[in-house]
């Protein structure tokens, strides 16, 4: 299986890695689709706006609401996110080299956002590189039943990785 994951200790570390990682790839001409993630601090210090850029050049879409200060639930925009993934569904004809997504959370291990996506991508055998982050790691197993490579969170890691992948070559990490 063609599937790579990578976590990382800091929140929003994994957004600024993949964000890296995918400059890097389109610098060195390698075709991908998918998204990554940036976070916009705003003047509440508990909540960032989260934007995402489909890839490889756009459109960006906002993720995040706002809920009020005083809110507690889940900011993500469900509607958006969605919005987010059929954009990038028209990015993968032709096939890129690679598929980049931010993030495997709530959304898509409740069975929804881009897993199916990526799921579509393994069957065709595009490699794909995920983040992960601990609340979601056991049902991202679960979903790749357990055959995810996980990466070193380095952007050589991850480009050595692909570069594999992309090769048809031996992808243990």
């Amino acid at each position: 299986m063609k599937l790579a994951y990578v976590m990382t200790g800091e929140p929003g570390e994994t957004d600024r890695l993949l964000s890296q990682f995918s400059q890097t790839c389109l610098a060195q001409g390698i075709a991908i689709a998918g998204l990554v993630q940036t976070n916009i601090e705003s003047a509440d210090p508990h909540h960032c706006d989260m934007d995402v850029l489909v890839l490889p050049d756009g459109p960006t879409f906002r993720i995040s609401q706002s809920l009020g200060r005083e809110a507690r639930g889940c900011r993500l925009d469900s509607a958006a996110l969605e919005a987010a993934v059929a954009a990038v569904e028209r990015t993968l004809v032709p096939p890129p080299a690679l598929v980049i997504v931010n993030k495997f959370g709530k959304r898509e291990a409740e069975g929804g956002g881009f897993r199916a996506l990526i799921g579509n991508c393994l069957a065709e055998g595009q490699p794909v590189i995920v983040g992960v982050n601990a609340m979601n790691l056991p049902a991202f197993l679960a979903f790749s039943d357990g055959l995810a490579a996980r990466l070193p969170a380095t952007g050589e890691a991850l480009t050595d990785w692909a570069q594999k992948a992309a090769r048809g070559g031996n992808l243990a990490a």
